[in-house]
Protein backbone atom coordinates (compact mmCIF):
# COMPACT_ATOMS: atom_id res chain seq x y z
CA UNK A 1 0.00 0.00 0.00
CA UNK A 2 1.50 3.42 -1.20
CA UNK A 3 1.03 4.91 2.37
CA UNK A 4 2.40 8.50 0.63
CA UNK A 5 0.58 8.13 -2.48
CA UNK A 6 -2.61 7.41 -0.38
CA UNK A 7 -2.11 10.28 2.11
CA UNK A 8 -1.35 12.56 -0.81
CA UNK A 9 -4.77 11.43 -2.16
CA UNK A 10 -6.77 12.15 0.81
CA UNK A 11 -4.90 15.40 2.39
CA UNK A 12 -5.91 16.85 -1.51
CA UNK A 13 -9.65 15.55 -0.92
CA UNK A 14 -9.87 17.39 2.74
CA UNK A 15 -8.70 20.09 1.38
CA UNK A 16 -11.22 20.09 -1.66
CA UNK A 17 -13.91 19.45 0.85
CA UNK A 18 -13.14 22.76 2.67
CA UNK A 19 -12.57 21.10 6.04
CA UNK A 20 -10.91 21.82 8.99
CA UNK A 21 -9.92 18.74 10.95
CA UNK A 22 -7.70 17.86 14.09
CA UNK A 23 -3.80 17.41 13.06
CA UNK A 24 -3.84 13.61 13.78
CA UNK A 25 -7.26 13.25 12.31
CA UNK A 26 -5.50 12.26 8.49
CA UNK A 27 -3.38 9.87 9.85
CA UNK A 28 -5.69 7.98 11.96
CA UNK A 29 -8.04 7.85 8.77
CA UNK A 30 -5.65 5.80 6.99
CA UNK A 31 -4.53 3.90 9.81
CA UNK A 32 -8.34 2.87 10.13
CA UNK A 33 -8.35 2.54 6.27
CA UNK A 34 -5.42 0.30 7.16
CA UNK A 35 -6.65 -1.86 9.68
CA UNK A 36 -9.89 -1.95 7.02
CA UNK A 37 -7.76 -3.52 4.37
CA UNK A 38 -5.74 -6.37 6.92
CA UNK A 39 -9.79 -7.49 7.87
CA UNK A 40 -11.47 -7.17 5.07
CA UNK A 41 -10.12 -10.46 3.40
CA UNK A 42 -11.19 -12.77 6.34
CA UNK A 43 -14.13 -10.72 7.14
CA UNK A 44 -15.43 -8.97 4.16
CA UNK A 45 -16.52 -5.85 5.36
CA UNK A 46 -16.71 -3.80 1.69
CA UNK A 47 -16.06 -4.99 -1.61
CA UNK A 48 -13.72 -1.84 -2.19
CA UNK A 49 -10.73 -3.53 -2.66
CA UNK A 50 -8.61 -0.99 -3.87
CA UNK A 51 -6.86 1.30 -1.07
CA UNK A 52 -7.21 4.16 -3.04
CA UNK A 53 -10.54 3.88 -4.22
CA UNK A 54 -11.12 3.41 -0.55
CA UNK A 55 -9.63 6.53 0.18
CA UNK A 56 -12.07 8.42 -1.79
CA UNK A 57 -15.32 5.93 -1.41
CA UNK A 58 -15.07 5.33 2.31
CA UNK A 59 -12.95 8.19 3.52
CA UNK A 60 -13.98 11.34 1.62
CA UNK A 61 -17.42 10.09 1.20
CA UNK A 62 -17.70 9.96 5.01
CA UNK A 63 -16.26 13.13 5.51
CA UNK A 64 -18.40 15.31 2.80
CA UNK A 65 -21.16 14.97 5.55
CA UNK A 66 -19.18 16.55 7.98
CA UNK A 67 -20.43 19.72 7.50
CA UNK A 68 -23.80 18.64 8.05
CA UNK A 69 -23.42 16.97 11.54
CA UNK A 70 -24.98 18.98 14.61
CA UNK A 71 -25.09 18.19 18.21
CA UNK A 72 -22.86 16.11 20.41
CA UNK A 73 -24.50 12.30 19.83
CA UNK A 74 -24.53 10.61 16.52
CA UNK A 75 -26.21 7.10 15.82
CA UNK A 76 -24.69 5.41 12.72
CA UNK A 77 -27.49 2.47 11.51
CA UNK A 78 -26.27 -0.58 9.79
CA UNK A 79 -22.39 1.03 10.29
CA UNK A 80 -20.69 -2.00 8.91
CA UNK A 81 -17.16 -1.32 8.78
CA UNK A 82 -17.73 1.57 10.55
CA UNK A 83 -18.94 4.25 7.81
CA UNK A 84 -19.54 6.87 8.20
CA UNK A 85 -19.53 6.54 12.28
CA UNK A 86 -15.75 5.73 12.36
CA UNK A 87 -14.85 8.73 10.17
CA UNK A 88 -17.00 11.01 11.99
CA UNK A 89 -15.52 10.07 15.42
CA UNK A 90 -12.07 10.91 13.94
CA UNK A 91 -12.69 13.90 12.21
CA UNK A 92 -15.03 15.51 15.30
CA UNK A 93 -13.32 13.92 18.61
CA UNK A 94 -16.03 15.85 20.56
CA UNK A 95 -18.62 13.70 19.06
CA UNK A 96 -19.86 11.02 21.09
CA UNK A 97 -20.31 8.10 18.46
CA UNK A 98 -22.99 4.79 18.79
CA UNK A 99 -22.23 2.16 15.68
CA UNK A 100 -24.81 -0.38 15.63
CA UNK A 101 -24.61 -3.24 13.70
CA UNK A 102 -26.43 -6.90 13.61
CA UNK A 103 -23.53 -8.51 12.12
CA UNK A 104 -21.14 -9.88 14.94
CA UNK A 105 -17.64 -10.07 12.53
CA UNK A 106 -18.17 -6.11 11.78
CA UNK A 107 -19.02 -5.26 15.55
CA UNK A 108 -15.71 -7.12 16.43
CA UNK A 109 -14.32 -5.25 13.69
CA UNK A 110 -15.08 -1.93 14.78
CA UNK A 111 -14.44 -2.52 18.47
CA UNK A 112 -11.14 -3.49 16.77
CA UNK A 113 -10.55 -0.05 15.45
CA UNK A 114 -11.82 1.73 18.68
CA UNK A 115 -8.80 0.11 20.66
CA UNK A 116 -5.81 0.34 18.18
CA UNK A 117 -6.97 4.03 17.51
CA UNK A 118 -7.89 4.92 20.98
CA UNK A 119 -11.05 6.02 20.17
CA UNK A 120 -12.84 7.05 23.38
CA UNK A 121 -15.60 9.16 21.66
CA UNK A 122 -17.35 5.33 20.21
CA UNK A 123 -19.29 3.04 21.36
CA UNK A 124 -20.00 -0.27 19.54
CA UNK A 125 -23.25 -2.21 19.79
CA UNK A 126 -23.96 -5.49 18.66
CA UNK A 127 -27.66 -5.96 18.06
CA UNK A 128 -30.58 -4.67 15.98
CA UNK A 129 -31.45 -0.66 15.52
CA UNK A 130 -35.24 -1.76 16.33
CA UNK A 131 -34.01 -3.16 19.89
CA UNK A 132 -31.90 0.22 21.08
CA UNK A 133 -33.02 3.05 23.09
CA UNK A 134 -31.25 6.25 22.94
CA UNK A 135 -31.55 9.84 21.56
CA UNK A 136 -29.21 10.82 19.30
CA UNK A 137 -29.30 14.60 17.75
CA UNK A 138 -27.75 13.15 14.63
CA UNK A 139 -28.21 10.07 12.84
CA UNK A 140 -26.63 8.04 9.90
CA UNK A 141 -27.01 5.39 8.01
CA UNK A 142 -25.19 4.63 4.97
CA UNK A 143 -26.77 2.78 1.72
CA UNK A 144 -28.52 0.91 4.75
CA UNK A 145 -32.30 -0.21 3.34
CA UNK A 146 -35.11 2.31 2.50
CA UNK A 147 -35.56 5.32 3.94
CA UNK A 148 -39.21 4.29 5.34
CA UNK A 149 -38.04 1.53 6.74
CA UNK A 150 -34.63 2.91 8.58
CA UNK A 151 -37.35 5.02 9.82
CA UNK A 152 -39.69 2.93 11.09
CA UNK A 153 -36.60 0.62 12.64
CA UNK A 154 -34.88 3.80 13.87
CA UNK A 155 -36.74 6.65 14.39
CA UNK A 156 -37.41 6.55 17.83
CA UNK A 157 -33.96 7.11 18.48
CA UNK A 158 -33.69 10.44 16.93
CA UNK A 159 -34.10 13.54 19.36
CA UNK A 160 -36.78 15.49 19.16
CA UNK A 161 -34.62 18.61 16.99
CA UNK A 162 -32.68 15.90 15.64
CA UNK A 163 -31.44 15.46 12.51
CA UNK A 164 -31.74 12.21 9.87
CA UNK A 165 -28.82 12.59 7.04
CA UNK A 166 -29.66 9.95 4.53
CA UNK A 167 -26.43 9.46 2.03
CA UNK A 168 -27.82 7.59 -1.04
CA UNK A 169 -26.70 7.95 -4.72
CA UNK A 170 -29.39 9.67 -6.47
CA UNK A 171 -32.43 11.27 -5.63
CA UNK A 172 -34.47 8.05 -4.04
CA UNK A 173 -38.35 10.25 -5.01
CA UNK A 174 -40.42 7.11 -4.38
CA UNK A 175 -38.61 6.82 -0.66
CA UNK A 176 -39.10 10.22 -0.48
CA UNK A 177 -42.88 10.02 -1.37
CA UNK A 178 -43.59 6.93 1.20
CA UNK A 179 -41.64 8.80 4.13
CA UNK A 180 -43.95 8.20 7.65
CA UNK A 181 -45.87 10.85 8.28
CA UNK A 182 -44.24 11.73 11.71
CA UNK A 183 -40.70 12.55 9.58
CA UNK A 184 -40.60 15.45 6.71
CA UNK A 185 -37.41 16.35 4.44
CA UNK A 186 -35.68 19.80 5.83
CA UNK A 187 -32.53 20.09 3.08
CA UNK A 188 -31.15 18.04 0.69
CA UNK A 189 -27.48 18.61 -0.46
CA UNK A 190 -26.01 16.86 -3.39
CA UNK A 191 -22.76 15.96 -1.88
CA UNK A 192 -19.60 16.69 -4.14
CA UNK A 193 -16.79 14.20 -3.24
CA UNK A 194 -13.57 14.49 -5.12
CA UNK A 195 -12.19 11.72 -7.03
CA UNK A 196 -16.05 10.20 -7.20
CA UNK A 197 -17.35 10.43 -10.35
CA UNK A 198 -21.04 9.61 -8.95
CA UNK A 199 -24.09 11.55 -7.71
CA UNK A 200 -24.47 11.53 -4.12
CA UNK A 201 -27.07 12.89 -2.32
CA UNK A 202 -27.73 13.77 1.51
CA UNK A 203 -31.27 14.06 2.49
CA UNK A 204 -31.93 16.01 5.90
CA UNK A 205 -34.84 14.64 7.71
CA UNK A 206 -36.47 15.65 10.90
CA UNK A 207 -39.60 15.07 12.98
CA UNK A 208 -42.45 16.64 11.48
CA UNK A 209 -43.45 18.73 14.69
CA UNK A 210 -39.45 20.18 14.62
CA UNK A 211 -38.48 23.24 14.06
Amino acid sequence: MHHKHLQTRLDSGIATLGLDLPREAPQRLLDYLQLLQRWNGAYNLTAVRDPEQMVTRHLLDSLSVVPYVRGTRLADLGSGAGLPGIVLAIAMPDLGVTLVDTNGKKARFQREVVRALKLDNVRVVHGRVEDIDGDFDCITARAFASLPDMLAWGGHLLAGDGRWLAMKGRRPDDELNALPPDFRLLEEHPLVVPGLDAERHLLVLARTGAA
